[in-house]
């Protein structure tokens, strides 16, 4: 299980371990490629300095005597629970703005424990914001401006970390919220079982982080999201304790456990969660398939989404984006495909979904052979897995470098997407010119449903170090007014947090915002909890 020491591993100012999986001389291969092929200029990584030669503000208020065994103010870890990872967190983390930290840092390991935390936040008047793997790249973990609030005391969920109980039966758990996914899995494997949620952050956030976000998984149809697992939620609010009943399905009024879903610390603190289960996959099959006519591999996306087939992996990647992750040179978009079963071999319904992808002007890069009931190995899947793991390294390097680089994801639906797609290049393309100069966007899918796809667009341009973050956020600002014009969600799957507020409350309808405000205003009448996320 992770104890705060692996937690101090982490980088202060970025994605991961201090240990990076990209190598020096990978990060100056790349800039140098990324320098020929769109004329972007890197510049020397900035210097990092040791966590003990960083000063922060002192804590605003005392804590009681009784908290003292799980409640710190030690700076190192108040300097790791400043920021999320999104390009704003590494770019202010790197050019060392921690002006704004919590003043203390929670460890609790009860319900008992959180209740007198809320007690004393009430007494206080304190803001509490509760915190998963610290993972958000939408600003849902950073406390709100100092002069907003009397204190900040950020709650780090790291011992809320077993599976308590297993029904083989039903083929549920009940899991605690702090859990990490790793140490989830790992816990489950004994039992043959899986969750079966793989999100990119996987090995640095937990249960209770994916049913407060939402968050979409790796598995591109079918049980996409953290929603269609979650069976019964335990949520602590400074009124009480909420638990929702274990069911297979209800019609019995509005969903409990969707009104936490999404809820983003708002509503209370998920201590634990009964999920869905999966047996272990024992088969596997992939290919990857590639199209000269982006609009090709679009239609086929469709038809796959459409088929009932449930491919377990169906990214379509831009021919640049490709390129980059070492999926070809560059001529063709990329399809790659994959499917897994627990029970029977999937080598068939790859077969048909090759058969759908072809009949759109697709060609097979890497024909299946060799015994059907096998796991087949497909080494541009393999390739694209890899760069999938490596890449939020990669983009805190290129930040230290003076790039901007940041992804923005959405969902619409088919019919709508030709347009949608084509108004959010242009209009990315016109603001990355008006404030950087260079750069570029490229597009993936990375879910797909009968009704629509997910696009994943990812942007990088020139900085300048200086007003970076104006830049960017002119260029986000631009492209997500597009995106919201046009019908699409401002987010598929990475929450809405502080980032995403302004342009969440013009996709939701005004009534239901003031339902939600109800709805926290009973549970939470002082607001307390995460203020600034959702709603002002």
């Amino acid at each position: 299980m992770r104890t705060i020491e692996d937690f101090l591993k982490r980088r202060y100012w970025g994605w991961g371990n201090q240990a990076s999986p990209v190598p020096t001389p990978m990060v100056d291969a790349f800039t140098t490629f990324l320098e020929q092929y769109s004329g972007i200029c890197a510049s020397p990584p900035l210097e990092l300095p040791d966590t003990q030669a960083i000063e922060l503000p002192e804590p605003r208020f005392v804590l009681p005597a009784a908290f003292a065994e799980w409640l710190t103010s030690d700076k190192e870890i108040r300097l790791h629970h400043c920021f999320g990872k999104s390009f704003r967190d590494s770019w202010r983390a790197t050019h060392l703005q921690f002006d704004n930290p919590p003043d203390y840092v929670a460890f609790p390991g009860t319900d008992g424990q959180l209740a007198e935390l809320f007690r004393f936040a009430k007494q206080e008047g304190i803001h509490v914001i509760p915190y998963g793997g610290g993972s958000s790249v939408v600003g849902g973990i950073e406390p709100p401006p100092r002069d907003q609030s009397n204190g900040v005391i950020s709650v780090n969920m790291l011992n809320f970390n077993q599976v308590l109980e297993v029904d083989e039966v039903s083929r549920c758990a009940r899991i605690q919220a702090g859990t990490y996914g790793p140490d989830l899995e790992r816990q489950l494997k004994p039992f043959g079982l899986t969750l079966r949620h793989f999100p990119q952050s996987f090995e640095f956030s937990t249960l209770g982080g994916w049913i407060a976000t939402r968050a979409g998984g790796h598995y591109a149809t079918q049980y996409t999201h953290i929603d269609e697992f979650v069976e019964s939620i335990r949520l602590v609010t400074p009124e009480g304790t909420m638990q929702t009943r274990r069911l297979p399905g209800s019609g019995a009024g509005p969903s409990e456990e969707r009104l936490i879903l999404g809820s983003e610390g708002t509503l209370g603190i998920i201590t634990e969660a009964w999920v869905r289960l999966q047996a272990i996959p024992q088969y596997k099959a992939a290919t990857t398939i590639g199209f000269t006519d982006y609009s090709q591999g679009v239609e086929a996306c469709r038809q796959i989404s459409q088929s009932g087939l449930q491919p377990s992996n169906a990214r379509y990647i831009g021919r640049q984006e490709a390129m980059f992750m070492g999926l070809g040179d560059g001529s063709k978009d990329i399809l790659i495909l994959g499917f897994e079963s627990n029970a029977f071999p999937v080598t068939d319904r790859l077969k048909q979904a090759i058969s759908l992808a072809l009949e759109c002007g697709g060609t097979d890069l890497s024909p299946q052979t060799g015994n059907p009931d096998a796991k087949q190995r497909d080494t541009g899947a393999d390739n694209w897995k890899q760069a999938f793991i490596t890449v939020p390294y990669l983009r805190d390097e290129l930040v230290r470098r003076g790039l901007i680089v940041e992804t923005l994801e959405t969902a619409i639906t088919w019919d709508r997407f030709d347009r949608f797609h084509q108004r959010l290049l242009t209009t990315a393309n016109a603001a990355i010119r008006d404030q950087c100069g260079k750069g570029f966007i490229t597009c993936r899918f990375t879910h797909l449903y009968p009704d629509g796809p997910a696009p994943y667009y990812t942007i990088m341009a020139q900085g300048n170090g200086k007003d970076d973050l104006k830049r960017w956020d002119a260029i986000k600002r631009a492209v997500s007014d597009a995106l919201i014009e046009e019908g699409g969600t401002i987010t598929h799957h990475h929450a809405v947090g502080r980032d995403h507020k302004m342009h969440y409350l013009r996709q939701a309808s005004p009534l239901f915002v003031s339902m939600l405000r109800s709805a926290k205003g009973s549970v939470d009448p002082d607001h307390l909890l995460n203020p600034g996320i959702l709603f002002d």
